[in-house]
């Protein structure tokens, strides 16, 4: 019998895991939600995407049978049915998948026997209430009769407790192609429901989905066809909030120890009562609750609110659970407080939510001060979108998603406001616009598409390339495969031979060249073998194997070949000084401006390196230095560096920082300086003594949240110091002074020259008074109003008005235009009228309209005052005695 403290989301989760490892199944740990090397998935959704190489025989693991409790987001890309989550019981961003894999091991029937032992053994859930469903079979594919027998004959499950379904229910493909296969599912009767709302599953909400398992035995191939794979899998899901809701009797998710407490929070903070209804109230504290969870374990994983990609999605959840608490009655900052409750739930499970507490509230926290004032504009936009509108009339798609995209206004305010107002909106062309976002945004299926194939299969045969750079720069390796270089957007080719002068890659099975990853930039150097001589331009890492660009310069390598591989090792010292001192960098950083600090880029180059991080306003120039100070610090103290492998566990323990959203091994190579102890597989410094000098050359905004610091170590330091110290030393000859009294010198010149420029300008207004008296001799008489034409090269553009304002002063009443060229390519008109007349037929806006066609412009303006450009001078002469037709014709 279940205890309720077992019936709890987190006893659950720890339940399937340990009852699966008793059954010989390696507990693995969840996956970062980004997925790691794979642009077509947005996010990691299923419990077998960290898998997939495995299941496709890409990869090989140490184990054959494991077990996972995966962190999942289905949001953005095809997943665009953000309006859902909040008014269904089920709908959710993020959610944990529960999932028991057997990769060539055991497939359908002992699959079958363990998840029936767990849920009706384990956990005592009556088998009365589960039936199954089966594959019956379609497109010319075979019923799945093999599993509808296991269930019956071996489970003991009633016939009439098995049905048959499509391929719609119950068959699943990884892609178009690849494998592909039945799958059997587990439902529960839950019998009657109380307190249900917003009803979505198909069978009602009676009957509900728990367990999926997924018998992956064929191939299915380019031409359609599908083989037997020669080792079947499985691959099984259930997802933890369902299988809380059904153990604890509860209507919907919401109401289990994974989401209630969120809503609590809501209810504690505005003083309401949570009554599980459709409700506007019920639906704003279900949205905050989920999209508040969600929120924190993004960010966790590395996720930064941003206009693209990932960082668009999360900034869309974000905001659509900020505007649902401002309806529901958050006057002030609310989210980053929701998200410190997801902490707290569940950092036991998911140790990097801890990790980043404070990056996490402050990015909330960022975000919705950010939103709060967007939202006041998205609504000044919304009044200026349906100006004119009238009850009945619809909002274009086009004009709606604008608001959402551009404005930050969420689709479901503006659906409000909408139908506050009496009007409707498309939103089928909404979604058509949004559909092509999502496109630029890309990924929402499983995302097959990883590292080129070609490298997974050399990988598969020849094992990863060994690295033994961390003690040696030259070494002999076996060429284990060699591709030619076909050009651009073309793959390489496999080949058994490189000859010169042929540009292709080499894969050895032991290599010192680094190949690039972690921010490192990759090592160049040499392959070497008899006659054989190729220079290498670069290495990248690929599914494990360092992969070396060559130009072959000398004779030919074949395959099998036994070459020297040499790095260039002053290249190599330059890297390693900028990467000790990324580390100590990285350190300072959270030392000066605080945890919230994380690493959100890099790059670590011979002749510089780069660190993005969070941070959310620029640093003051005291910050500046102070990080730098502490940098030269560790330098000056010259700490050994000290670098040893042990299991990740031992790393945080030893206090080892990780980047947020990176995916790591059971088993990681820890580098440590001083006080900073980073999780790292590059190459560094013996000392920190070794990197001479550090200076920071910039410090600037990368995107919302993200700061830039780029900076120069060793050589590179000192000879960006001496560059400023030569350049200084010229200006402060140039000014007679000690290079440090350049400054303060600098400072007096500014303060004579603006002495010297309000004089000149009292000297030009006192010359455009005088000016301006002559000019009025010059007025012509228009229908008995007094017109002033003039080109007035002399006037400064900025005083044009200035100017035109003491003509028309002169006049009294009349009429001033002004023309003056800038340049060959730029003119510019201004029309000025005394109150008198521009109460009457008169207006300059009109005037300064028909003078401006003659120079290839356009303008406008008031009755009494305007201005226009345009792009040809020539004509100005002509526009200007056009006035006096134009000006005839208004008075009339």
């Amino acid at each position: 019998m279940v205890t309720s403290s077992e019936i709890s989301g987190r006893a659950l989760r720890e339940r399937f895991l340990a009852f699966f490892e008793k059954n010989a199944h390696t507990r693995v740990k969840s996956a970062p939600l980004v997925p790691q090397g794979d642009d077509t998935l947005l996010f990691v959704n299923a419990g077998m995407v960290q898998f997939k190489d495995v299941f496709t025989g890409r990869e090989s693991r140490d184990y054959s049978r494991a077990t996972s409790s995966q962190k999942c987001v289905r949001a953005g890309g095809k997943h665009n049915d953000l309006e859902n989550v909040g008014r269904t019981a089920r709908h959710h961003t993020f959610f944990e998948m529960l999932g028991n894999f057997s990769f060539g091991d055991y497939f359908k029937e002992e699959a079958c026997k363990l998840a029936w032992r767990f849920l009706v053994d384990e956990l005592g859930i009556d088998d009365k209430r589960l039936t199954v469903t089966v594959f019956g079979g379609e497109d010319g594919i075979a019923a799945d009769e093999e599993a509808e027998r296991i269930w019956h004959e071996v489970v003991g499950v009633p016939q009439e407790r098995i049905s048959r379904h499509g391929k719609k229910d119950n068959f699943w493909a990884m892609g178009d192609t690849g494998p592909c296969g039945p799958c059997t599912e587990i439902h529960y009767d839950r019998g009657a429901v109380e307190g249900a709302f917003g009803g979505d599953d198909p069978e009602g909400d009676q009957v509900l989905e728990v367990w999926n398992l997924v018998f992956m035995q064929y191939e299915r191939h380019k031409d359609g066809s599908m083989t037997a794979l020669p080792k079947p899998s499985v691959d099984t899901g259930m997802g933890l909030e369902r299988l809380a809701m059904v153990m604890g009797g509860f209507a919907s998710n919401y109401d289990t120890d994974l989401l209630r407490p969120l809503i609590t929070f809501s209810e504690q903070r505005l003083g309401k009562k949570y009554t599980s209804t459709d409700g506007d109230d019920d639906v704003a504290m279900r949205v905050i609750a989920d999209h508040a969870r969600t929120t924190a374990m993004l960010i966790a994983d590395g996720v930064s609110p941003s206009n693209e990609g990932r960082g668009y999605v999360l900034k869309a959840i974000m905001r659509r659970a900020i505007l649902f608490g401002d309806m529901l009655g958050f006057s002030d900052l609310f989210l980053a407080d929701a998200c410190g409750v997801a902490i707290e739930m569940f950092a036991e499970a998911y140790p990097e939510l801890g990790d980043a507490k404070q990056l996490i509230h402050k990015t909330a926290d960022a975000e919705e001060k950010a939103f709060r004032s967007t939202l006041k504009r998205g609504l000044e936009q919304f009044s200026q979108v349906t100006s004119g509108m009238k009850k009945g009339d619809v909002i274009s798609g086009d004009d709606a998603f604008d608001l959402h995209a551009t404005h930050g206004f969420p689709f479901v305010m503006t659906e409000l406001m909408a139908q506050e107002k009496g009007f409707a909106v498309d939103k089928d062309g909404f979604d058509t616009a949004n559909a092509k976002h999502a496109e630029v945004s890309s990924g929402g299926g499983l995302g097959v598409e990883g590292v080129a194939d070609v490298y997974k299969g050399i990988a598969k045969d020849h094992g990863a390339t060994a690295y033994l750079g961390y003690e040696c720069g030259v070494a002999e390796g076996k060429v284990v495969a060699l591709l030619k270089d076909l050009g651009k957007d073309l793959p390489p080719e496999p080949v058994d031979a490189l000859s010169a002068p042929d540009k292709g890659f080499v894969v050895l099975d032991r290599t010192p060249l680094y190949g690039e990853s972690g921010g490192q930039i990759g090592d160049t150097g040499r392959l070497v073998g008899g006659e054989f001589y190729a220079q290498v331009t670069d290495t990248q890492k690929q599914a494990g194997l360092h992969v070396h660009a060559v130009k072959v310069q000398k004779h030919t390598v074949k395959v099998g070949d036994t070459v020297e591989a040499g790095v260039d090792t002053e290249r190599l010292a330059h890297i390693k000084r900028n990467h000790s001192a990324t580390h100590l960098l990285h350190k300072a950083l959270r030392d000066v401006l605080g945890d919230h600090v994380a690493q959100k880029g890099s790059l670590v180059a011979p002749d510089r390196l780069r660190f993005d991080f969070s941070h959310f306003e620029p640093m003051t120039a005291e910050q500046v230095q102070a990080v730098e100070d502490r940098v030269n610090d560790e330098i000056l103290h010259n700490h050994a560096r000290g670098a040893e492998v042990m299991s990740f566990d031992a790393a945080k323990e030893k206090g080892a920082m990780a980047l947020f959203g990176e995916k790591y091994g059971d088993e990681v190579r820890v580098v440590s300086m001083g006080d900073s102890v980073e999780l790292c597989g590059g190459v560094h410094v013996e000392r920190t003594g070794d990197i001479g000098l550090f200076k920071i050359t910039s410090e600037g905004p990368l995107a919302s949240g993200v700061r830039r610091l780029e900076a120069v170590t060793g050589k590179g330091a000192l000879r960006y110091v001496r560059e400023r110290t030569v350049a200084l030393g010229e200006v402060a000859k140039s000014l007679g002074v000690p290079e440090l009294s350049a400054a303060d010198r600098v400072e007096k010149l500014k303060a004579e020259l603006k002495a010297k420029e309000k004089e000149l300008q009292k000297f030009a207004q006192q010359a455009a008074t005088a000016s301006a008296a002559d000019a009025v001799g010059r007025a012509q008489e228009v229908s008995g109003i007094k017109v002033l034409t003039e080109r007035v090269e002399q006037v400064d553009p900025k005083a044009m008005r200035e100017y035109a304002d003491k003509l028309r002063d002169k006049l009294q009443s009349g009429v001033v235009v002004l023309g003056r060229s800038m340049g060959d390519k730029k003119v510019t008109l201004l029309v000025a009228l005394t109150q008198d007349l521009a109460k009457k037929k008169l207006h300059a806006g009109k005037i300064v309209g028909e003078l401006a066609a003659v120079v290839g412009g356009k303008g406008g303006g008031k009755p009494d005052f305007a201005q226009a450009g345009g792009n040809d001078p020539a004509n100005l002469d002509k526009a200007l005695a056009k006035a006096i037709e134009v000006i005839g014709a208004q008075a009339g």
